[in-house]
Parts: C-alpha cells; sequence; structure tokens
C-alpha cells in the first residue's frame, strides 16, 4: 500500500507539472483571461491535496510495516534465546543480548519504512516522468535516460563501505552496552576492591569507541550524499543548460524551438526524476544497517552449537503411560555421559539410574562429581553426549537451582512467577513450607518487602527459599533440588526437610546435597563418586 501511495503520487506530479507549465504558457505567453484558467487552478489544487493525502498514507503504511517487522524480528530473537537455554545463556553478556531486541530491532525500521517503498518508487516513478517528457522533447528525455545510472552506480560503491561499517558500528554498541550492564549489575563489588576509577576509564574507552564507528557511518553518509547531489545537480543543469541554448537560437535539435510551457514543464519534472535515486540513496543507508543488524544477530545465535544433539534424539524422550508401563520407573537413566558446556571431558560417564513415583532420592559426591550437571540434563537443558533419559509420558517437571534468579520487586512478586493468579492464603502456606517467612516474618512489610535485582539484599539462603517457594506453586511431579539446605542452620535446616516431606508427599524429589541430615532424610542416597574417578583419571593421564 506504501509503495502503490508512492508511485500513484509520482504519477499525479506529473499532472501537478504539467498543470503549472500549461498556466505558465498561457497566461505569460499567450495573455489568457484569467477566468480561462481557473478550471485549471482547480485541477493543480485538487492534485496537490491528493498527493499530500497519498503521502500521509504511505508513511502511515510503511510505518505499520515497519513495527510489524520490528516486533517480528524481536519475537524471533526471544523465541531463539529462549530455546538455547540457561545453560547458553549463562555464558553471555546480558547486555549485548539485550541490544538484540533493542537497537538491532530498531535498525530494520528505516529498512521498512523508508527502503522498501522508494525501491519501487525508483524503478515505476523515473519511467513515468520519461516517459512523459519524451512526449514533448526527446532530447530531455536522453539526457535523463543516460545520466541516471550514475546515481546507481555510485549509490552501490558507497553502500559497501556503509554496511562494513554499520556491522562495526552496531558490535561495538552492542559490545559496549554488555560491557555498561556488567559494570552496573558488578558495582558493589568494584567499589569493594577500589576498581571504581579503573571501570570509568574502561567504559570511557569503550564509549569512544562507539563513537569513532558512528562517526565513521556518518562520513560515508555524508560523502555519499554529496556525490549524488552532485551528479544529479549537474544532470538537471545538462537540462536548463539544453533549454537556455534552444531559446538563445544557439542549438537547434528540433524543427521549431519548444514552447516556454514546454521547457517548464521539463525543468518542472527534471528535479523530481531524479528525486526518487536521491531518495534510494538516503535510504539505502537504511538498508545497510538493517543488513548490518540482521548479521549481528545471526552472528550471536548462530544455529552450529558445540553441544547440540541430532533433532532426531532429544535429550529427554518421553515414555507413553500404557498399561504395560503403568510399573516402570518414572525417570530411566540409561547409560548416559554428561559433559558441562565449555568442559574438557565428561564429569559423568555410562551413568544410570532410576526413580519410582513418590520416591525421595538424596544425590550426593564431592564438588565437581555432576549434581548440577546431572540435574540440568533431567530438566531438559544439556542434552546427554551417550545414552538416553527417559520419562513417563506426560509428568511435570520442576527445577531449583543454586542460584535462582530474582527480579527487583517484592518477595510476593518474585514468587508469583511461578502461577501469578495464586491466591495470599496460597502464596502464605508456601512461602511457610519454604520457611520464607521465617525470615519474611520479621520484615516491616513480609511478603510485600521489596528485593533488589538477583535477590540484593538477602542471603544466599534466603535466595534459596524464595526459588523453593517458587517451585512448590508449581507443584510439579519431579522435583530437581540442588543443594536447597545449603547456609541454613541446622533448626531451619530440619523444619524445612519435615515441612518439604509433607508436601511433596507422592510426589518424586531428587535433591543434591552434600548435608548428612539432608541423606537421612531421603529414602536412599546416590553416591556419584565411583562415576567421577574415571574421567579423573584420564583427565590426569
Amino acid at each position: 500500500m506504501a509503495a502503490l501511495a508512492v508511485c500513484v503520487s509520482g504519477a499525479l506530479l506529473i499532472v501537478q507539472a504539467a498543470a503549472i507549465a500549461w498556466l505558465i504558457q498561457a497566461i505569460l505567453v499567450e495573455h489568457a483571461p484569467i477566468i480561462t484558467t481557473v478550471p485549471v487552478f482547480g485541477v493543480l489544487a485538487g492534485v496537490l491535496l491528493v498527493r499530500s493525502l497519498l503521502g500521509g498514507l504511505a508513511q502511515r503504511a510503511a510505518g505499520d510495516v515497519a513495527d510489524s517487522a520490528r516486533l517480528a524480528l524481536r519475537e524471533q530473537v526471544y523465541r531463539k534465546l529462549m530455546a538455547r537455554g540457561p545453560l547458553w545463556q549463562r555464558r553471555q553478556r546480558s547486555g549485548e543480548l539485550g541490544e538484540l531486541l533493542l537497537s538491532h530491532g530498531d535498525a530494520i525500521e528505516g529498512y521498512y519504512a523508508g527502503f522498501q517503498p522508494v525501491r519501487v518508487e525508483v524503478v515505476v516513478v523515473p519511467l513515468l516522468i520519461a516517459m512523459a517528457v519524451a512526449w514533448v522533447d526527446w532530447v530531455v528525455a536522453l539526457i535523463f535516460i543516460f545520466t541516471a545510472p550514475l546515481v546507481p552506480f555510485f549509490m552501490m560503491l558507497v553502500g559497501w563501505g556503509a554496511e562494513n561499517a554499520g556491522r562495526a558500528q552496531l558490535g561495538e554498541l552492542a559490545r559496549m552496552s554488555g560491557h555498561f550492564a556488567d559494570r552496573i549489575k558488578g558495582l558493589g563489588l568494584l567499589r569493594l576492591y577500589g576498581r571504581g576509577q579503573a571501570e570509568l576509564e574502561g567504559i570511557a574507552a569503550a564509549a569512544d569507541g562507539v563513537r569513532v564507528r558512528t562517526m565513521k557511518v556518518l562520513r560515508i553518509a555524508f560523502l555519499s550524499s554529496t556525490v549524488l547531489e552532485f551528479f544529479a545537480s549537474v544532470s538537471v543543469a545538462m537540462v536548463a543548460l539544453y533549454l537556455g541554448l534552444s531559446y538563445l537560437g544557439l542549438m537547434s535539435l528540433h524543427s521549431t524551438v519548444p514552447t516556454l510551457g514546454t521547457g517548464m514543464f521539463c525543468l518542472l519534472l527534471a528535479p523530481e526524476f531524479y528525486a526518487p535515486l536521491r531518495r534510494l540513496a538516503a535510504h539505502y543507508h537504511d538498508r545497510a544497517n538493517a543488513l548490518a543488524a540482521a548479521s549481528e544477530v545471526e552472528r550471536l545465535l548462530a544455529d552450529d552449537l558445540p553441544d547440540a544433539v541430532p533433532a532426531a534424539t532429544p535429550a529427554v524422550q518421553a515414555l507413553s503411560a500404557g498399561p504395560a508401563q503403568l510399573h516402570a520407573p518414572l525417570v530411566s537413566v540409561q547409560q548416559v555421559s554428561l559433559r558441562p558446556q565449555g568442559a574438557a571431558h565428561d564429569v559423568l560417564r555410562h551413568f544410570s539410574l532410576a526413580l519410582g513415583a513418590g520416591e525421595h532420592v538424596a544425590l550426593v559426591g564431592p564438588s565437581g562429581s555432576g549434581k548440577s550437571t546431572l540435574l540440568e540434563a533431567l530438566a531438559g537443558w544439556l542434552p546427554p553426549r551417550e545414552g538416553r533419559i527417559v520419562m513417563r509420558e506426560g509428568i511435570r517437571i520442576g527445577y531449583a537451582g543454586q542460584r535462582p534468579y530474582l527480579f527487583h520487586g517484592s518477595i510476593a512478586d518474585n514468587l508469583r512467577l511461578a502461577a501469578p493468579s495464586v491466591s495470599n492464603e496460597r502464596l502464605q502456606a508456601v512461602a511457610e513450607v519454604a520457611q520464607v517467612m521465617r525470615f519474611a516474618g520479621q520484615l516491616p512489610q513480609g511478603l510485600d518487602t521489596v528485593i533488589g535485582e538477583r535477590g540484593f539484599g538477602l542471603s544466599g539462603g534466603e535466595a534459596r527459599r524464595i526459588g523453593l517457594a517458587r517451585l512448590l506453586l508449581r507443584e510439579p511431579d519431579l522435583f530437581l533440588l540442588d543443594e536447597p539446605t545449603a547456609f541454613l542452620d541446622p533448626q531451619t535446616e530440619a523444619d524445612l526437610l519435615q515441612a518439604l516431606a509433607a508436601h511433596t508427599r507422592g510426589r518424586t524429589v531428587l535433591m543434591a546435597t552434600h548435608s548428612s541430615v539432608a541423606m537421612r532424610w531421603a529414602d536412599r542416597t546416590i553416591d556419584l563418586q565411583q562415576h567421577l574417578q574415571a574421567p579423573q583419571q584420564e583427565a590426569g593421564a
């Protein structure tokens, strides 16, 4: 719709120029009475009004397309980030990923709002103008045709440099955003170690890099605009020179000298013939920025994951709950070998485990033995390198890690992430089970107390209890708990395990722990020490 409106407006431009040229010829040369020119004035006014409406329609339609494209890109990037999973996201800079949704999304706006409609206009409107001018003066039409290719030729040359500069500028902006966001998150630690001034210098250096890259883009943009304006102006001057020499009798390529109206018609359309080409050149930088943004998105969200597995072998396979499988284990880990992302060797090799419904199992072993890695694999985040994990179809899985992410907001808001419509009574009951009320009850606002990002203001044990309470609200069939009782005093740990046993009765719990109290609480204990020895010996060799 935007391109159609622009092309129709360009066609009406020919009518507008013809009306103005006719009026000049009739009034100044033929001295026609003003009253006889009123209909032409009416046509001119109507054309101006319609062109104005078409311009507004084109801008609105192109803006709608740009908004939709920007939203679609952000949704696609968001889905891609979600598909990568938390293990991949932990290794990325959150500020840099945030730029994919912000400035990189905005970079494509000019492509759809500006470049796409003009690309159609530059094919249609100059051709219509050339045909109209050729009808009255074939020499001017030839000037248009032979000079027009200069503009796209130089635009192509400049466009290559603009795209490379735009890609570098967007990359530098993403790196600076990631650098700045990371420093904001660690501001307290930086001040503690007296690194504030040094980090200010680093931020200044990053900002200076963005400034240099931005100025390079602007330099190319101004240079290209100057070159294209020069060629367009020279072409218009050639038309004016030809008409002027014809009127002076110094050049005669026709049997008769063109009338003043004919000359004005050609002169009025000469700048308009090159205007779409100039607009295309201006919006060509929008295309370069959009390509640079797309390239950065592809670079950060490339499909070649090093730890990926073929689509035919999913990380966790569902086992149909038919009559023959009623007595099968809820979870079956069959000869799996697991390697954390970025690690040089497996932490578990040929490991097997069967979890029955309602069973409470403690997963023990020294640090680095693979307890957290196994829980992440059961949660579906980490595909096994060998073997397979089979779960009964339809079971709900819940995972509470060692570092639960807490957002800036109240404790209740962080709990409601798991169940936004939960009642206050249910929220209070779950908080009691997870021993959140043991510390929240002593706060002036209770569960409505506001905490900082990543749980600032809470101890490690308090943050884990909030993460556990959030998991309890989901009511999963399989609880995967990573050190839920760490940093707790003996009484709080005992109360938590007792409440947890009552709340998870009939449900399966797999808990990674170092606590002897938690080991006694479990129905049985799985020691990963024996599965750790082989990789350690191999790594030592």
